[in-house]
């Protein structure tokens, strides 16, 4: 017969006790992770935040970056660069107990709940922006249960102060915050709340400034890049059983059954569920405009363990069944960390985590093969990232193609440091006169080359007044195009007295996929810009013969490099 929640001395007289056996263990088991395991390409990225500690980041707001520099500072080492997270991941946990404990939940279904929950499995250890999300997101519930009952200026502060860091660690943040008013309108008329809000404004204030100063490129990415312009139903589907893996991947579906028929008996419930359902019905939305990463979620995973827990004390049957249940969950999540930890064969196989294993041997060996030399990289931000981060440097690049996005290495210094400079190129495959490399590494098969007198202009922007055109099939369309040089040095686009000559070209797209590629006139290469001075320049374009809807980047290229993405995406219907 399962085991009585009555004849569990443990959890019934002492649960206390059997919460911080609980925490020994979660933190040990998620410190070992965090020792053995090879960084992941995001992390790498965000250790690269940390070598530059500023308000703002391309991506994301700079709480990531100070958790990083805390552990990193101690030691150079995916331990280090983890150790916050293994601490605030523990702390989160038991602030969330001491949340139920109202309800006078038995320490053994907490257990069980929440261990069972995939995606704080996965943030025990990795250090992304979510890390320290969840910890203020456990904080701001724990403090605003306290404010509803009483209503003290100390919450308020506290609550300020919460919001603002909920708001440094990730964007996502203000849903907590919305959907919190939007269950509780009635905080209008504290006068309390507005010292809440005003704090936590005054106290992002710098962030919104550094958006300013860089010309607002987390607003342009997340709004306007970020998007997918044709919608995949993929996009959709896959939403529904990514939220169940992120719950646990047997207990998912019985966790959103038993959350969503707790009963709001006051404030704080209502909060739970407003938040819990709103953020699913967020992101579920979000994924008709484009890709919705499972784990954004997140923050709608605390009010929902709770709102479980909540609903088990409220029927009064503490579903038995589900213990055997969430101990076979539980059982299966462990295994698979062992296998982690353990560099097992078959999870070494299995897709994404193929680049959990290997590079850290693959940094080290290109670093033999160019010493000190710059290393300019094609394939994203993250093998970049990755070989920076094991060679402790910043002297690893990545070259952000006009057919990739725009990351952080587009506002770093470190594009200026390598120009004029000998760099070894890498790419995931051959260009014909530049790779004469074959690299058969641990990180895969990459082919590589030098390149002397290296030139790029990725950091230089190209405006207009108007990102949605309107024009006759084959008609000429003049953009008055304002081109900026962001650099402290003059910079002129002049092909005389160069080995690697510059072209500018606007890139038209159909989709996703490239259709065409016309360059600018041979009066551009007369153009000279001072630092961080601007002109204008007409740019003649023959629009498609064909009627439809495209889009246009505007690009420079610098031979070997195909061409990095100096303006935003232009909407262009031909009728």
């Amino acid at each position: 017969m399962p085991l009585s929640h009555s004849n569990n001395p443990l959890t019934k007289e002492n649960p206390d006790k059997a919460i911080w056996y609980f925490l020994f263990f979660w933190t040990v088991l998620n410190a070992l992770q965090a020792y053995t395991l090879e960084i992941h390409a995001d992390e790498a990225y965000y250790w690269l935040y940390s070598r530059f500690l500023d308000w703002g980041y391309f991506d994301h707001p700079p709480m990531v970056a100070i958790y990083i520099k805390i552990g990193d500072s101690l030691v150079h080492s995916e331990f280090g660069l983890r150790l916050m997270t293994v601490l605030s991941s523990t702390l989160s946990l038991y602030i969330l107990w001491l949340i139920v404990k109202k309800y006078a939940i038995e320490a053994k279904w907490f257990i069980l709940v929440v261990s069972g929950v995939f995606i704080f499995h996965q943030y025990g250890f990795t250090t992304t922006p979510d890390a320290p999300l969840f910890l203020f997101t456990a904080l701001f519930y724990y403090i605003y249960q306290k404010y509803i009952d009483d209503d003290q200026i100390k919450w308020a502060l506290l609550l300020g102060v919460i919001i603002a860091c909920l708001l440094y660690s990730k964007y996502h943040g203000i849903l907590l915050v919305g959907f919190t008013l939007l269950s509780n309108i009635k905080l209008l008329k504290r006068w309390t709340f507005w010292v809440i809000a005003g704090l936590a404004v005054i106290l992002y204030i710098p962030h919104i400034l550094w958006q300013i100063d860089h010309g607002y490129p987390s607003v342009n990415y997340h709004l306007y890049e970020q998007s997918t312009y044709h919608y995949q139903f993929s996009q959709t589907w896959t939403y529904f059983p990514g939220q169940l893996l992120m719950a646990g991947p047997i207990i998912g579906v019985f966790l959103f059954y038993y959350a969503f028929r707790a009963r709001i008996k006051d404030a704080f419930t209502r909060a739970l569920m407003v938040n819990s359902v709103f953020t699913f019905l967020f992101f579920l939305s979000s994924s008709f405009k484009g890709e919705v990463q499972p784990q954004w979620t997140l923050i709608a995973f605390a009010p929902l363990v709770l709102l479980v827990l909540i609903q088990f004390k409220q029927v009064g049957n503490w579903k038995q069944w589900f213990q055997w249940v969430a101990i076979v969950n539980l059982i299966f999540i462990v295994v698979l960390r062992v296998m982690l930890i353990t560099a097992s064969p078959l999870i070494r196989k299995v897709g994404q985590l193929k680049s959990l294993f290997g590079f850290k041997q693959w940094a080290y060996d290109i670093r033999q093969k160019v010493g000190d030399n710059y290393v300019i990289l094609n394939d994203g931000f993250q093998n970049a990232s990755k070989y920076d981060f094991y060679n402790n440097t910043t002297k690893g690049f990545a070259y952000d193609e006009r057919y990739y996005r725009l990351t952080q290495f587009d506002i770093w210094p470190i594009e200026e440091g390598m120009q004029h400079q000998k760099a070894y190129w890498m790419s995931k495959y051959p260009v014909k006169g530049l790779t004469t490399d074959t690299l058969n590494t641990t990180g895969g098969l990459w082919y590589g080359g030098w390149v002397n007198d290296v030139r790029t202009y990725q950091k230089v922007k190209v405006e207009m007044a108007s990102y949605k055109i309107k024009a006759k099939a084959g008609e000429k369309i003049v953009f008055d195009l304002n081109i900026t040089n962001p650099y402290p040095y003059t910079i002129n686009f002049s092909n005389t007295g160069y080995e690697h000559r510059v072209m500018f070209e606007a890139c038209l797209f159909k989709g996703p996929d490239i259709s065409g590629v016309q360059e600018a006139g041979s009066d551009f290469n007369e153009l000279t810009l001072k630092p961080h001075e601007s002109k204008h320049y007409s740019f003649t374009f023959v629009a498609p013969k064909e009627k439809g809807e495209y889009t246009i980047m505007f690009s420079l290229s610098t031979d070997p490099f195909l061409g990095s993405k100096n303006s935003r995406i232009i909407s262009l219907i031909t009728e």
